[in-house]
């Protein structure tokens, strides 16, 4: 009720529930939570930035006609963060939160990024000068950064101006992630403040970012963009044995257990069935490298290399496909 929540955002919530006669809700976002542990105790001026983050699930009624995949869900999980600072700390918070979100994008393979500003619209809850001075930092963080940006006059929320990144997949379809939102609502319904160093009480900027957004989105998209086949560093499973026959089985746990003590993610295929249904099968799940054991293999001490990348490579030392699969770690391929 203090957050608005219920009077701007009730028909996109879940009903209430009631428990011990008290009405309760889901939560359809983190902020007011951040917000308490804040107001915990008072606070000083020299505790400013103050930063939390979680990954929280939240809760949202969407329409059913919308709703698709992981794209778009009714319960998702978000790495949701509140900063909250001096007027004076904003420009270096927000250039840190957008250092921060470009490292992650390129960590992931994404290099096209773009910044959309959303400005003050007609309809806006705060002071004319924050706005202005929120504003600007976002501008300046994008420049510094030198990060393309297209401004959005007045597409703002009512509450504070924001930068949306947005990123191009394999495709060149644009998909909204990493927010950078100013808030000058809930620090004014909750009465946030900081003792200054002139002792008296002040307002703090309040700053909500989210890296990925969903994660269930941010999943969505890297599969899309990937097609399955992740990079080696990202994949799940990194590499899988197949040996040839039952009588091999023992070399291939050996295998199996020497990848794993060296920190690769290896799973063994121990069916039954032929060696050609089980190279379709890893095949089909997108595993970087497929490692074939037989009787020449286990008189050899090697391994016969299948790569997602190049196909059929032939016997390898098992040292040097450990080396390879490291080093693909390493440079996040």
């Amino acid at each position: 009720q203090t957050s608005g929540h219920l009077d701007f955002y009730r028909d996109g919530m879940y009903s209430s529930m009631d428990i011990d006669g008290d009405p309760y809700y889901v939560k359809p976002m983190n902020c007011p939570f951040h917000i308490m542990v804040y107001k915990s105790r008072p606070r000083s001026y020299r505790e400013l930035p103050c930063r939390w983050a979680e990954l929280g699930t939240v809760y949202r009624y969407e329409k059913a006609g919308v709703l698709h995949g992981l794209m778009r869900v009714r319960g998702f999980t978000q790495d949701d963060a509140h900063i909250i600072c001096t007027p004076e700390q904003i420009e270096d918070e927000i250039r840190e939160v957008l250092r921060f979100c470009m490292y992650m994008w390129k960590c992931f393979g994404f290099k096209d990024v773009k910044a959309y500003l959303a400005t003050r619209p007609a309809k806006a809850v705060g002071d004319m000068a924050k706005w202005e001075q929120a504003t600007a930092s976002l501008l300046h963080a994008v420049e510094k950064e030198g990060v393309q940006c297209e401004v959005d006059e007045g597409g703002g929320a009512f509450y504070g101006p924001k930068i949306d990144l947005k990123i191009k997949d394999a495709l060149g379809r644009e998909w909204q992630t990493s927010t950078i939102q100013f808030d000058f609502n809930l620090p004014e319904r909750f009465d946030v403040t900081y003792i200054g160093a002139d002792g008296q009480k002040h307002q703090p900027y309040m700053v909500h970012r989210a890296l990925l957004g969903s994660l269930e989105r941010f999943f969505g998209i890297l599969t899309e963009h990937y097609a399955g086949a992740y990079p080696v560093w990202l994949c799940p499973e990194q590499a899988r044995v197949l040996p040839i026959g039952e009588k091999f089985l023992d070399y291939a746990l050996k295998v199996r257990d020497t990848l794993r003590e060296n920190g690769i993610r290896v799973d063994i295929d121990q069916d039954a069935d032929p060696i050609g249904a089980k190279i379709r099968r890893a095949r089909g799940l997108r595993i970087p490298y497929l490692l074939v054991v037989g009787e020449k293999e286990e008189a050899d001490g090697t391994v016969a290399v299948r790569s997602r990348a190049n196909g059929e490579e032939g016997p390898k030392p098992l040292d040097e496909v450990i080396a390879r699969i490291k080093k693909d770690v390493a440079d996040m391929a």
